[in-house]
């Protein structure tokens, strides 16, 4: 936590819109945990504007902060941890590997999650994109039912497994209950915007739920889910672009060619 001003905490709730209770109690984690998610987008536009990712205090805090950015996992975990931390929760890095579609899972440290312990442990994760909105308590086979979406975690032997029902339920990640720290996650960080065959190299996306559902932009298209109605929209110029991320993700880039930058890689796919 060191590096970070003394107003850290100040201008972070002011970043998610937070004005309520800071007790460190499990009603305070829900409600900054959905708050994060209204307020900070997922999303990997540095990696194609080929902006270097580090993963320490200061970096961090200036991206989502001061730039008023969003990021993913590492970033968003990694930073959000910190400010649990300075409200008093006591909280562990998780090391988790992501469900393939053929139902393996991939390398260790490829997703970063959240272990806070209150009088239970609660899996906490602000940085996995369309997932679950408030904190899971660490149990196995209980179903939780948020905004009509169903999760689980089940328990096997060392790991635990989050689940989310896609008509069968289906693994999103698995988790070890191991300590780390987050210099852990750099090497493959640096491979998630570096490497040629990260999902993130070869995507684009910027993805932020609302109290009605969810606005994503994935590469070209721009979709907006609100209850049970999904509209699509193909953006056709950068300046349309330019209006989304700001509009709808309060993302200004005020270098036209930045702009440009991401247009001519979703142009590209």
């Amino acid at each position: 936590m060191k590096h970070l001003t003394d107003n850290f905490v100040k201008q972070y709730l002011q970043r998610i819109n937070y004005t309520d209770s800071l007790e460190p109690t499990v009603n305070t984690l829900h409600q900054l945990q959905l708050a994060h998610l209204y307020s900070v987008p997922f999303e990997n536009l540095s990696i194609h504007l080929q902006q270097p990712i580090q993963l320490n205090d200061s970096s961090l805090a200036d991206k989502i902060i001061q730039q008023n950015r969003g990021g993913f996992c590492y970033e968003l975990n990694g930073l959000f941890s910190l400010l649990l931390q300075h409200l008093g929760f006591k909280v562990t890095l998780l090391s988790a590997q992501v469900a393939r579609e053929d139902g393996t899972f991939g390398r260790e440290f490829g997703h970063l999650t959240l272990l806070v312990k209150n009088s239970d442990n609660w899996l906490v994760d602000v940085g996995f994109g369309d997932s679950f909105i408030y904190p899971l308590k660490l149990e196995s086979n209980i179903e939780s039912i948020q905004r009509e979406q169903r999760y689980k975690l089940v328990n096997h032997a060392e790991y635990w497994t989050l689940y989310q029902y896609k008509t069968y339920w289906k693994p999103q990640y698995r988790f070890q209950l191991l300590p780390r720290k987050l210099a852990d996650f750099q090497t493959v960080c640096d491979y998630n915007q570096t490497n040629p065959q990260s999902i993130f190299k070869q995507r684009l996306i910027c993805t932020k739920a609302t109290p009605t559902g969810r606005v994503t932009l994935s590469d070209r298209k721009f979709i907006v889910h609100q209850t049970d109605q999904r509209n699509e929209q193909i953006l056709e110029t950068p300046r349309e672009y330019q209006h989304i991320l700001r509009k709808y993700f309060q993302i200004h880039f005020n270098n036209s060619k930045e702009i440009i930058k991401i247009f001519d890689f979703v142009l590209s796919k």
